[in-house]
């Protein structure tokens, strides 16, 4: 399982999915260029001390991104609003890549044609969309739960 990022606009968010990575021992990949320059402050105050221990991989592009060793095995799952599938009735992989598009304008049509499955999240009559890292939490989630994915560590309290 993976989670990747497709030009993340909010330093935080970044962070926090770093973070999120960290803690659920899943690698993340963040494909550039990001709205704001990546060794931003507010990355490292989102992942705080988690930085150190995310599995990270910087991308410079799509097309690097695509052609990387990650993307040799398994699926690319694009969430989004625009999804053509519930994420609840969706079969996840172990071996499932699950994508996000930027905050502010989503993924693009070149994405959207790459993605294996288009994925959303259902939400509340009237409701928009949630946060890009409640949403990749969520997902991983669910994705995990199905594949039994979930770290075997003692809760640290």
């Amino acid at each position: 399982m993976r989670l990747a990022l497709f030009q993340p606009d909010i330093p935080q968010n970044l962070g926090a999915a770093l973070r999120l990575g960290a803690c659920l021992d899943v690698p993340v990949d963040v494909i550039e260029p990001c709205g704001f320059p990546f060794s931003d402050a507010g990355v490292r105050r989102a992942a705080m001390d988690y930085g150190a221990l995310a599995d990270m991989t910087r991308h410079a592009s799509w097309a690097e991104f695509l052609a990387s060793p990650q993307r040799g095995t398994g699926r690319l799952l694009l969430l989004t609003t625009r999804g053509a599938a519930p994420l609840h009735d969706f079969q996840f992989r172990a071996d499932d890549t699950l994508l996000f598009g930027r905050e502010s304008s989503g993924a693009p049509r070149e994405v959207h044609a790459a993605a294996d499955a288009r994925l959303y999240i259902p939400l509340a009559p009237g409701a928009r969309s949630l946060n890009l890292t409640v949403s990749a939490a969520i997902a991983l989630s669910e994705a995990l739960r199905q594949t039994h994915g979930f770290p075997t560590g003692a809760p640290t309290g």
